[in-house]
């Protein structure tokens, strides 16, 4: 992911002027420039929005998304939440919150659908199958993401816990009898968490199934991981954009549902039988 930073370097002495004003500041300020429109960049280094097109073009970019993406790629990990409130706040400035927020959590679906694997996608599926028992991690924000896939994989499944981590060493401590037989389903994106990454080594050191759930193949994940899933999770200031990785998540519980079709079908009508007795759900008006 550094080679974008590089090939501006090496690539300096053929600039002409006004590509020399938008390489040093993106070498200056590539924590910022990730995040700006090709306008905003031109207006920054005092060039036009062509000029940056271009700019991107030269470096060997199909465009400037695509070098954009590379920048973005480069610091994602990296960034504080100062800096990321910093980063948003350029991104965001000159745009309708509302919609800037949805149309980005909109462009993240359309990028994981247009760049899944599906072979993966349908290994991971077959692994949860196979397993003796799933184990679901993740924390901070992806904790969330974590409680979602176990609630309803819970209810397609017998096999299933949910690694949580209200103690300091709680997680290992969780994961103290994972074995070649089970999967670990681990889900993180930057700042990845360290707590993962362990007892994702844990796992693997274990010889169970690791699926790791992140951004790139960058990720810290990666060693570690018999297979992947990358899925756009933006950094929204100090929120993380969750809307991308939970379609994908939907999309794997409703995998396995299809596998399990007489089992989903019996799961659910007892439910129901069980929801009507102690009348769980409230009714609307007109019933």
């Amino acid at each position: 992911m550094s080679s974008v930073l590089y090939t501006i370097r090496t690539c300096m002495d053929g600039f002409s002027k006004g590509q020399k004003r938008i390489a040093d500041y993106i070498l200056n300020n590539y924590d910022k420039a990730a995040f700006m429109t090709a306008s905003k960049l031109g207006k920054t280094a005092q060039v036009s929005e062509s000029t940056v097109v271009r700019f991107a073009a030269e470096l060997g970019y199909s465009g400037y998304p695509a070098m954009q993406k590379a920048l973005q790629e480069l610091i994602r990990g990296r960034l504080t939440s100062v800096q990321r409130i910093s980063a948003s706040e350029i991104d965001m400035e000159e745009q309708d919150l509302l919609s800037s927020v949805m149309h980005r959590d909109m462009d993240s679906i359309s990028t994981t659908v247009e760049q899944m694997d599906r072979a993966a996608f349908s290994n991971v599926v077959e692994h949860l199958m196979q397993a003796e028992h799933i184990y679901v991690l993740g924390v901070r924000s992806s904790a969330f993401l974590a409680g979602y896939l176990n609630f309803y994989l819970h209810l397609l499944m017998n096999n299933v816990t949910l690694v949580q981590n209200t103690a300091a060493g709680e997680i290992y401590e969780q994961l103290v009898h994972i074995g070649p037989k089970d999967v670990l389903l681990a889900i993180s994106f930057p700042r990845y968490s360290n707590m993962v990454i362990h007892a994702v080594d844990m796992a693997y050191e274990r010889g169970a199934a690791v699926i790791a759930i992140t951004d790139n193949r960058m990720s810290p994940l990666m060693p570690y991981a018999t297979e992947s899933l990358f899925v756009r999770s933006e950094a929204l200031a100090y929120v993380d954009s969750l809307a991308a990785p939970l379609s994908l998540l939907n999309a794997l519980v409703l995998a396995v549902g299809r596998r399990r079709k007489q089992e989903v079908a019996d799961t659910f009508s007892h439910l129901e039988q069980v929801w009507s007795k102690y009348d769980i759900f409230g009714k609307s008006e007109d019933e």
